[in-house]
């Protein structure tokens, strides 16, 4: 896959249909660039895109973040255009902002009727880029007092979409002053973070 969107490269917020908040988490992306720009020696543009999931724009990012804490339906043309870009190379992070989850799964089977969800194992290398996680995903916000769990779609075997359940990452990477969250635990966010674009990036 050939990036074209400019000199520098942008990380890219997903925007959907089916009336769920997919704009939740505003200030995420720019941190989470911030963050990789200074700690991986990255050259993002911290004004991230906005990209419809339907469009052949988001060819042009190598890294798309879908979130929200509703509903998400795909068009089969939708579905299909997402399907070919993350068989083409892309790499597509989704966080569960809290009431995602039914609605992402449903959504991911129409993309990959023939592919599951599976857990990632702790020693996937996505754990284990430049910040290590033994235990996997760090549990940033509480919801239904369930563990953190990191779910992907491998294709051939690589891992081409990171979904993080229970954990909240997109939260964990907003301005400090949005949900208050104690400052170890926005890092420990943040490093995951850099750790899911250092392996898309990489891979």
């Amino acid at each position: 896959m050939a990036f074209s969107n400019g000199s520098s490269i942008k990380l890219a917020l997903v925007k959907y249909q089916g009336g769920g908040d997919w704009y939740a988490n505003p200030t995420s992306l720019r941190n989470l660039s911030r963050f990789c720009n200074k700690n991986l020696d990255t050259d993002l543009d911290d004004n991230y895109a906005t990209v419809e999931i339907g469009s052949p724009d988001i060819f042009n990012y190598p890294f798309l973040h879908i979130t929200g804490h509703g509903n998400i339906v795909l068009s089969d043309s939708e579905a299909e255009n997402l399907r070919k870009y993350l068989n083409a190379g892309g790499f597509l992070h989704i966080s569960d902002n809290y009431g995602l989850d039914p609605y992402i799964r449903l959504a991911m089977k129409k993309v990959f009727p023939e592919n599951e969800f599976k857990e990632v194992p702790w020693n996937h290398p996505i754990y284990h880029q430049k910040y290590d996680f033994k235990t996997g995903l760090p549990k940033i916000h509480e919801h239904d007092g369930k563990p953190a769990q990191g779910f992907g779609i491998f294709i051939k075997g690589k891992l081409v979409c990171f979904y993080d359940y229970e954990c909240d990452l997109g939260d964990g990477w907003e301005d400090p002053d949005v949900h208050h969250d104690p400052e170890n635990i926005r890092m420990q966010a943040l490093k995951m973070g850099a750790n899911i674009v250092q392996y898309a990036f990489s891979n």
